[in-house]
């Protein structure tokens, strides 16, 4: 489990030997099965690669250029990139043509929330950083770390911190709107959860809990569980949604912190289905299926509507795989040694493989256009178009 935790109420020894309890699970130090050779069955090649290694004078008082648990967010047929060292990027998705740079001032603990005019990060000092246009117009200060990128919508800034809390804040001026926050369980993740929106409904994880609010108010207008925590203690207990969620329509499915998986339609405010599942990565969904790959990266696509099992295949177990992403007729996610693997989603066969720069593939993949794009942990963009 590559996940981090975060103890709120309890010692950092505690934390520390909690870390160490995850750093020895055997999907961790299980070896990763080996690639068998490929002959492309369908056309595909790298149209850029950006690496933002060449844009900042930070990068080398930072040591590593590499981008949080999703370093690029689809605004309109721009993509907006952040790294790490607090560098942002909007490009043209399809050339990879910059429109604009700008510089957080310090280094980001989270992913890059943007609606196309309004983009926002969280610093690790705790500020959440608001740019308009590539220009920073404010900052706010937090009292919660944050892993989960900003949500922005409607000329609203929102963010979820560790602590599960949510805040929203004016696009425009920075002014704080409203806060939700509920006392929860002491262990929470810090990873990436989920934040995002249904019709006019802002949706996040609260715990296991997919959960509605009034994004004018602040107050609760539904939950519904995806997963049932189970387990003999805290840790084996812990299912915090894990983001980002794959929309469909109306139906989001989404991954329970080592749990399980499931999809709920939020117009009939139902759980559709759920099932137990260990892992620690964004699923992924389309019309007819849900993707996913289990604790030890066995990949399964299930009928979304039911849940019944289409394929399995352990051909990259071990593998660290990111998120997956379908997009027509093949699945697309990345591995531990930075390939990008294209499968035909119906069966789970092989079509396509391409590198990046050897590191790590992160969060989940983004798709513009015709173009799909992932990020490194190395600080590098490669955009990708399969035919």
């Amino acid at each position: 489990m590559k996940a981090g935790l975060n103890l709120r109420s309890l010692a950092l020894a505690a934390g520390v030997a909690v870390a160490a309890l995850l750093a020895g699970c055997a999907d961790d130090v299980a070896k990763p099965t080996p690639l068998e050779p490929l002959e492309a069955k369908i056309a595909g090649h790298e149209v850029w690669k950006l690496s933002l290694a060449s844009f900042s004078t930070l990068n080398a008082l930072a040591g590593n250029a590499g981008f949080g648990a999703q370093g690029a967010v689809a605004a309109g047929n721009d993509l907006i990139i952040a790294a790490r060292n607090g560098v942002l990027v909007s490009v043209d998705a399809a050339t990879g043509k910059e429109n604009w740079r700008a510089d957080a001032g310090a280094r980001l603990s989270a992913g890059v929330g943007s609606d196309g005019r309004f983009t926002a990060v969280v610093t690790r000092d705790g500020d959440l950083v608001t740019l308009d246009g590539g220009k920073i117009t404010w900052r706010q200060h937090l009292n919660s770390a944050v892993y989960t990128a900003p949500f922005v919508a409607g000329e609203r800034v929102f963010v979820l911190g560790v602590d599960r809390s949510v805040q929203a804040f004016d696009a425009i001026d920075g002014k704080r709107l409203w806060i939700y926050a509920k006392a929860g369980d002491a262990l929470t993740l810090s990873q990436a959860g989920v934040l995002t929106s249904y019709q006019d409904t802002l949706l996040f994880g609260l715990g296991a809990r997919l959960t509605a609010l009034d994004p004018l108010k602040g107050t609760v207008r539904w939950e519904v569980p995806v997963a049932a925590p189970r387990g003999t203690n805290e840790v084996e207990r812990l299912a915090d949604l894990v983001g980002p969620a794959a929309r469909v329509g109306s139906v989001y499915c989404i991954r329970a912190f080592q749990n399980g998986i499931g999809c709920i339609d939020a117009e009939r405010v139902t759980a559709l289905w759920s099932t137990n599942m260990g892992g620690a990565q964004a699923i992924g969904a389309d019309q007819d299926y849900v993707f996913a790959g289990d604790a030890s990266d066995r990949l399964s696509a299930r009928k979304r509507a039911t849940g019944e099992t289409v394929w399995l295949s352990d051909k990259f177990q071990n593998r660290k795989l990111s998120g997956m992403l379908p997009v027509g007729k093949v699945l697309v996610f990345g591995d531990f040694e930075g390939n990008v693997h294209f499968l035909d989603r119906t069966n789970g066969t092989p079509l396509l493989r391409l590198p990046t720069d050897g590191s790590p593939v992160v969060g989940t993949p983004v798709h513009v256009g015709n173009t799909v794009a992932v990020t490194t942990r190395d600080g590098s963009v490669y955009a990708f178009r399969p035919e």
